[in-house]
């Protein structure tokens, strides 16, 4: 496991509980917009902060105080040990989430099919088929697309979530996400917010960010498709 670093508490990461975060150094996309750009790159391209065993020991620590357990990235998905390390913290009486981008449907059925995560959370970036070139130099969208009808029909509780950037979502791409998610239980969207990002000159100088008005439009047509559509 290549652990980028823990997050000790966190109210907002794991929806009706209180939780920690895992970030997983390694990510197959390399979102423009990305706020943790030193988790971006192959598993082990960056030194580990921490050792799985000095996880489990603050876990260790923390039994009682805190419930969850949000394994996020980078893409926790491209790590071998992440099955083995998530049956570990389940042994403890953790519940736990898993953020994925999606790629890698087979990780995320295996993990499902063993009852090794408990919330399942998806990012929807844009349109599946506008991906390379803007979220990543290769990419499958049928992998993407799989994935979402996977988390949908797995019986584990789970959102998926798009952050409002533009150009890659504006009133002219939701509806197609939307579409892919017909039905879905939960779809969050979050307002981009500026930082240090990964390649600021994706976006020539435009500001990406999508107004308290811009929301409110994204959310008026993506909330008839879904059985609840929320702002974050």
């Amino acid at each position: 496991m290549h652990i980028g670093g823990l997050q000790k508490h966190s109210l907002i990461d794991y929806p009706g509980k209180l939780g920690c975060v895992l970030f997983l150094t390694g990510c197959n996309f390399a979102c423009p917009y990305c706020h943790n750009p030193q988790l971006v790159g192959p598993p082990g391209s960056r030194a580990a902060a921490l050792s799985i065993e000095e996880v489990l020991l603050f876990l260790e620590t923390r039994r009682g105080l805190i419930e969850g357990v949000v394994v996020s990235g980078g893409e926790p998905t491209l790590q071998p040990g992440l099955a083995d390390a998530c049956r570990r913290i389940k042994s403890m009486g953790y519940a736990i989430k898993l953020d994925t981008n999606g790629s890698r449907p087979k990780v995320i059925r295996r993990l499902a099919a063993e009852g090794l995560v408990d919330y399942l959370a998806l990012d929807v970036k844009t349109e599946p088929e506008r991906y390379p070139g803007s979220i990543c130099r290769r990419c499958e969208a049928e992998a993407v697309i799989e994935s979402i009808r996977l988390v949908m029909e797995s019986g584990i509780d789970y959102e998926f979530r798009t952050t409002c950037v533009k150009p890659l979502v504006t009133p002219q791409t939701i509806e197609p996400i939307v579409r892919l998610l017909r039905g879905c239980r939960r779809y969050v969207l979050q307002p981009f917010r500026a930082g240090t990002i990964l390649r600021p000159d994706f976006f020539g100088g435009i500001d990406p960010c999508a107004s308290a008005e811009e929301m409110e439009t994204l959310q008026k047509i993506a909330a008839p498709w879904v059985e609840q559509c929320i702002l974050r």
